[in-house]
């Protein structure tokens, strides 16, 4: 069977990792959000698709979740003392990533080639794909600071200001890449990733969701117990919702999409009647708990491991 993994945010890439180390890498395309993207110091930024890319590559950091293992930050360190804007953590690593797919695309390359080059260079098996090579931009509508781009209500502000909406700018198609992988696929997994940010960009392509009612569709809650494991996601649901975070809210908010759902024992309460539910542990601390998640979800949606 083939699999297309839906991906944003840490515990998006954490499954994914579970995921290629439960089945044989080949058989799984991961389809990566692409609307918190921004251009930085001049630079392309690409956060959850870099995630990914160093998650499965081994040289992510494991207590960060992002950036690269043994990280250090001395260019950061000069702009700080330039006076120029330091406020998002580029570590000294990670600025090859940016500079080469900045130059990358200056020259032609689109999106979907650069991070073909980046997955071949650092031996990931499993196919990385951009969910579009055009810009979208994610904005957050605030009560108090006006409409911010993600990264700077995110990072620079720390989600402080709170949300009244989630903007999707722009208008993105899917590449003929994610679109036919959507068409081949059996199943479809969407990450524990915040469905309003990481997942919905993704949602929003033309031609994704008809694709998606095809396949069998299982999630993965980004909620335990009413909170998220890492993130603004049980903020944002009661501003967007108007109802408590849950793994129901959750639910609610992928609606009729979803066939089966794996939350985490003990929040099985209020979800929809229909949906094949499947209570697990869904907090990922090691990488053996990653596996474990994985083969839960895959187990549900009908694959074996």
């Amino acid at each position: 069977m083939s699999v297309v993994y839906l991906s944003g945010g840490v515990g998006g890439a954490r499954l994914l990792d579970g995921v290629v180390r439960a089945l044989p890498p080949r058989r799984v395309t991961a389809v990566v959000n692409v609307g918190d993207d921004f251009d930085h110091l001049g630079l392309r930024v690409c956060p959850d698709l870099d995630t990914v890319l160093y998650t499965l590559g081994g040289l992510g950091d494991a207590a960060r979740g992002w950036g690269l293992a043994g990280e250090t930050f001395r260019a950061l360190e000069m702009v700080k003392r330039y006076g120029g804007s330091d406020w998002f953590a580029l570590g000294d690593g990670d600025l090859g990533t940016h500079l080469t797919r900045t130059q990358w695309l200056a020259e032609g390359l689109t999106l979907t080639e650069v991070m073909a080059r980046f997955a071949d260079a650092l031996d990931v098996a499993a196919r990385v794909l951009p969910m579009s090579d055009d810009r979208l931009r994610t904005r957050i509508e605030t009560d108090q600071n006006g409409v911010l781009d993600f990264q700077d209500w995110l990072v620079r502000r720390r989600a402080q200001p709170a949300v009244r909406a989630v903007r999707l700018e722009g208008d993105p198609r899917p590449t003929p890449q994610v679109l036919a992988a959507l068409e081949d696929a059996e199943v479809v997994l969407i990450g524990p990733s915040n469905p309003y940010v990481s997942i919905d960009p993704i949602l929003s392509l033309p031609g994704v969701r008809e694709r998606l009612e095809r396949a069998r569709v299982i999630a993965v809650s980004p909620i335990v117990g009413g909170r998220a494991v890492k993130g603004p996601l049980a903020e944002m649901i009661p501003r967007l919702a108007g109802r408590p975070a849950s793994a129901a809210a959750v639910a609610a908010h992928y609606g009729g999409l979803l066939d089966g759902f794996v939350v985490e024992r003990g929040d099985e309460g209020e979800l929809p009647d229909g949906l094949e539910v499947r209570a697990s542990a869904t907090v990922m601390r090691t990488p053996r708990d990653r596996v474990q998640l994985a083969r839960e979800a895959l187990e549900l949606a009908g694959v074996a491991t």
